[in-house]
């Protein structure tokens, strides 16, 4: 008789939730579980630590499969992603030997911003491209893009193309308002329709955005993103079905430009999310076809959280944002070289960008995987919570009379503006990490010969829009780092470099981990750091910071010692620079009272007291 083979994990009984939350909570000695563990996200809703199989029986989206209805696992039953890149170029002939350079070198999705350049100059900048092949998404002034579409469609037919082209005319009437804040054309719908009636006999050619892009760039919430792309989306189909289009023929043209943040399980949760919910919205309006349904995703990385100092940092972001949208299942990626936000990207910044999904793909080969998320715990839930949040946010825009009446109100812009603010006063206050500009700079390095043209004061040298009569809240631009940036090129400008020393005494292990603190927080303004092993005597501290020439004294020691060390050393020191505690002890008020006014540790807000600082040091 054959022996009977004993299964592993028979050995072993099973352990329920409320075991594993009693084993953490005994090893968090008393500390609140909720307030240590549980994460409340800006998207408005909970993180737990862990998630079980069982939290997977509370779902309701799940079950289908890769390129089923309602499309949460993927639109097709492969991963395959086109690389896209944006074209350079100041005219047309440039621009086709931009093309013809980055096509050599695995680009398959082109991004041609027209510009003042008339449709006529498509043959001259495309003459090369195989539009059988190359997918070309061209942006372009809402009131050219019929003249446009019909350009590319002649050429597209003379190629022989029309059945194989890929790729979109990305008419957005909507833009001025987001970035301007200017009036929304009155004849939308009827230029949509032009549009629409160029591009109709190709059928792989799109034509109505949705760039919620700019919304991610202007630092909306990845649920706001989500529920307002939506909007978006089901404007258009409202809007041309009114103008006599029917949904398959609306649909089939709609192509989503979506950013992606740094928030890496959120984001691929979020284009899970976004599926099924567009294909809800979709059908909705009783389709014929299924393939209506489909979101159409184009995902580009984020300018947001882009820097300008220790920019090359910038490649690791967009690597796991390239990375969140190749798992999700987007249809293309445009990774953005890391000096787009304080120049024209040159040849190697390209170059890194285009390798960088040229790796995932052809290296690691994260397109043999449909949907590795599938069956997550974690992001399954995070599909689930992303989706109830967007489409709570997608019915409060359709009940208060839809994407476009919002637009017209400011109200959309005004929403993602508060956001963005929410999250410059996180970074100020380093609840959101900047690595290389809020937390751990290189204050040697110098950023001042970067910055091109006139600057908008955010450090970034781009030009804001003056106000203009009747003009509504457009979307603040203003990159996370905008103002950490300008604080540093104030103080590069100024020509005085202010010292800072560290005066190390005490308590070895706090005097090194307040000193490393503190040599973090005042880098963040460009200062030069002047960092000791420790002194035995107040004294012998005071002297070498004087002989340095401190423009700034840091008292690093422990919380018990300096109600002893910090009044000495602030006598000591007598007025010959400022003096500064690290750290918030017990006896703080007692100092305050001897007149140390200077207090820095992990509650302040990081921005504000560096300003001050500049104010004080740079006069």
């Amino acid at each position: 008789m054959a022996e009977k083979k004993e299964k592993l994990f028979d050995m072993f009984s099973p352990v329920t939730t409320e075991e594993w939350k009693a084993k953490i909570t005994t090893d968090l000695k008393g500390a609140d579980f909720d307030r240590k563990l549980v994460w409340r996200t800006n998207e408005g809703f909970n993180v737990q630590p862990f998630y079980r199989l069982e939290d997977l029986s509370k779902l309701t989206h799940l079950g289908s499969l890769p390129g089923e209805y309602p499309y949460v696992r993927g639109t097709r039953a492969d991963n395959d992603w086109l690389v896209a890149q944006a074209v350079q170029g100041d005219t047309p002939e440039a621009m086709a030997d931009h093309i013809r350079h980055i096509t050599d070198r695995g680009v398959e999705s082109l991004r041609v911003k027209l510009g003042k350049n008339p449709a006529e100059a498509l043959k001259v900048i495309l003459k090369d491209v195989d539009l059988k092949k190359t997918e070309v998404n061209i942006d372009c002034c809402p009131g050219k893009a019929a003249e446009v579409a019909a350009v590319l469609v002649e050429m597209i037919k003379e190629a022989g193309a029309a059945d194989a082209f890929r790729g979109a005319i990305n008419y957005n009437p909507f833009r001025r308002l987001l970035k301007h804040g200017l009036p929304f054309p009155k004849n939308a719908a009827e230029e949509g329709l032009k549009v629409y009636e160029a591009v109709k006999d190709v059928k792989g050619l799109r034509c109505f955005a949705v760039d919620s892009y700019m919304l991610n760039n202007a630092g909306a919430f990845i649920t706001q993103e989500m529920g307002y792309a939506l909007a978006w989306g089901a404007e258009w189909l409202t809007m041309m079905t009114e103008a006599g289009l029917n949904v398959d023929e609306v649909a089939q043209r709609i192509k989503f430009n979506m950013g992606i943040s740094s928030n890496y399980f959120m984001e691929i949760a979020k284009f899970r999310a976004g599926r099924m919910l567009w294909a809800e919205i979709v059908k909705a309006y009783g389709p014929k076809e299924d393939d209506s349904c489909k979101m159409w995703v184009h995902a580009l990385t984020s300018m947001f959280n882009q820097t300008l100092y220790d920019s090359h940092v910038n490649l690791l972001r967009s690597m796991t944002e390239t990375m969140s949208a190749a798992l999700a299942g987007v249809n293309s990626i445009e990774t953005l070289p890391f000096d787009s936000c304080y120049q024209t990207p040159d040849e190697f910044s390209e170059r890194i960008a285009r390798n960088q999904q040229i790796l995932l793909r052809d290296e690691s080969h994260l397109n043999k995987v449909v949907d590795p998320a599938g069956g997550s715990y974690y992001i399954e839930t995070l599909t689930a919570s992303i989706a109830e949040q967007a489409w709570k946010l997608f019915n409060e825009t359709e009940d208060a009379g839809g994407f476009e009446a919002l637009l017209k109100q400011g109200e959309i812009q005004k929403k993602v503006n508060e956001s963005g603010t929410k999250r410059h006063l996180d970074v100020a206050r380093r609840k959101e990490n900047l690595l290389g500009t809020n937390q751990f700079p290189n204050f040697n390095e110098t950023a001042l010969q970067k910055v091109q043209g006139e600057s908008c004061g955010c450090g970034c040298g781009c030009h804001h829009d003056e106000p203009v009569d009747g003009a509504v809240e457009w979307l603040n631009m203003d990159r996370a780092a905008s103002q950490f940036e300008q604080l540093r090129l104030d103080t590069e400008r100024s020509g005085k470099r202010p010292k800072v020393f560290m005066l190390t005494i005490g308590n070895l292990a706090m005097r090194l981990a307040r000193a490393q603190f503190s040599s973090n927080f005042f880098a963040c303004a460009g200062y030069e750091i002047i960092d000791n092993i420790g002194f035995e005597t107040v004294k012998e501290g005071v002297d070498a910071a004087i002989a340095k020439n401190a423009d700034v004294v840091v008292l690093c020691s422990s919380d018990d010692e300096y109600a002893r060390y910090a009044p000495e050393a602030f006598k000591e020191l007598d007025g010959r620079a400022i003096f500064v505690v690290a750290g918030a002890p017990a006896c703080m008020d007692d100092l305050k009272a001897q007149g140390i006014e200077n207090f820095i540790h992990v509650k302040v807000n990081v921005l504000d007291t560096l300003v001050d600082f500049n104010a004080k040091l740079l006069k």
